[in-house]
């Protein structure tokens, strides 16, 4: 009788673990729903935001025509003195300079 008394208490090993993983395996499901959602939300706000500036966009470039601005040509100069400078709004040519402990060069008249 021996051998039962450990055979029972295997199974009770098992089963508590069964049960264990059973409840963590349903947390789980509930998180990932509860993803599952929130990054619906999410895409829905994109989208909704994305029209948005579809919009805004189409009223600016109707504003700019009407006062003769050339959008391709302001969108051209903002890109230019973005890549003139490090994203920060600094002009990376002076901080080279500076760096190497000189100063920039001054434009000539």
């Amino acid at each position: 009788m021996v051998g039962l008394g450990d055979t029972k208490k295997k199974i009770q090993k098992m089963v508590d673990s069964a049960e264990k993983t059973y409840a963590k395996i349903n947390e789980l499901r509930g998180q990932i729903e509860d993803l599952r959602e929130k990054v619906d939300r999410t895409s829905e706000q994109v989208d909704r935001m994305d029209h948005e500036l579809d919009e805004q966009r189409a009223l600016l470039d109707a504003l700019a025509d009407e006062q003769g601005i050339d959008v391709e040509q302001v969108l051209a100069d903002a890109a230019i003195e973005e890549a003139e400078t490090d994203g920060t709004g600094t002009d990376t040519a002076t901080e080279a300079s500076d760096a190497a402990g000189g100063t920039a060069a001054e434009p000539e008249d």
